[in-house]
Parts: C-alpha cells; sequence; structure tokens
C-alpha cells in the first residue's frame, strides 16, 4: 500500500494529474471522515477536504518518498480547519459584538399604538398623508408634496399642524420643534 503511494506520489510530483486523482481516490475517505470528526460540520468537512486536495497538489513536490500521505494530507486538513473554525468564532464574536451594540427598537405600549391611530385617525385627510409619509414613512417634504400632488408649503403646515395635534393627543410635551427648513 506505501509503495503504491509512492508510486502515485512520484507520478504526481513530475505533473500527472491521473496519478494525483488516485491518491485523492484513496485518501479522501479517511480525509472527509476524519474532518467531519474534527469540525463537526459535514458540509465545512467536504469543503476543507476540497482545499486541502488543492493544497497538496501544489505541495506534491514538497513530499518525502516513504511519507505517509494520509497522514501528510489530514495534517494539511487539520491546519485549514482550525483557521476555518478560528474565522467562524471571530465572525460570531463580531456578529454578536454588533447585535449588542445595536439599538432594539423599542415598541411602543399597546394603549400607546391605539391612541397614536385613534390620533392619526382624527386628522383631515391630506394631513394624515403628509404625517404618514414624511413622519412614519420618511419622505422628504419635497418627496411627499412630489408623491401628493401638493405644494410643498402646504405639505410643511400639515406635517407641522399633524405633528402638533398627534403630541397633544398623546399628551406628551413637544421638545423639539420641527425645522421645517431642514427638509
Amino acid at each position: 500500500m506505501a509503495d503504491l503511494d509512492d508510486n502515485l506520489v512520484e507520478a504526481a510530483r513530475t505533473g500527472s494529474a491521473e496519478a494525483f486523482s488516485r491518491l485523492v481516490e484513496r485518501h479522501q475517505q479517511a480525509l472527509r471522515a476524519f474532518l467531519r470528526r474534527a469540525c463537526g460540520n459535514w458540509a465545512l468537512a467536504d469543503d476543507l477536504a476540497q482545499e486541502t486536495f488543492i493544497t497538496a497538489w501544489g505541495r506534491i513536490e514538497r513530499l518525502g518518498p516513504g511519507a505517509n500521505v494520509r497522514a501528510w494530507l489530514c495534517g494539511i486538513g487539520y491546519n485549514k480547519a482550525l483557521t476555518a473554525l478560528r474565522a467562524d468564532r471571530r465572525a460570531r464574536r463580531r456578529d454578536d459584538a454588533w447585535r449588542e451594540a445595536a439599538e432594539t427598537p423599542v415598541a411602543p405600549a399597546p394603549e400607546d399604538r391605539m391612541a397614536l391611530e385613534r390620533a392619526m385617525a382624527e386628522l383631515p385627510l391630506e394631513q394624515r398623508a403628509c404625517v404618514a409619509l414624511c413622519l412614519a414613512g420618511d419622505f422628504s417634504h419635497a418627496e411627499a408634496a412630489q408623491a401628493l400632488d401638493l405644494p410643498l408649503g402646504t405639505v410643511k403646515s400639515h406635517v407641522t399642524r399633524g405633528r402638533a395635534r398627534l403630541l397633544a393627543a398623546l399628551n406628551i410635551e413637544d421638545e423639539e420643534p420641527v425645522d421645517a427648513s431642514a427638509r
């Protein structure tokens, strides 16, 4: 068995893709089984096995006569697994940190949401449309004017008045006056 591997390695060193292909056939099952146990992830293990064989093909000239091909391949695969698992750990830590840092929008209490819906329903239709687009839909005043086919000044006044009526209906003091020229 070792003699066959030696002959295949020697032929692969001279550029025989067929010889290397036979080495792959002989050792891929053992390599994949090892990587599956080491990683615990079959899809990743299969990907790493492919990467291992690509790397091995590029390094076949380094393999000396009488070397254990299976051990050599498992060593390459193990290093690739370590790199992949470290990268996965870093990505998970980065994702966890991002999730912790991201502000979770606080949903309004059901009674506040219902009060807001009632207050919106009491606004005149054009005013309600302007408020819905500019305050809830994040439209600029100009975009809302275009969408509603209203003059820009009308949209600005509808948003200002509608906002004031909503705040009053919700018993919220207006702490931040709207700068109409900013939109």
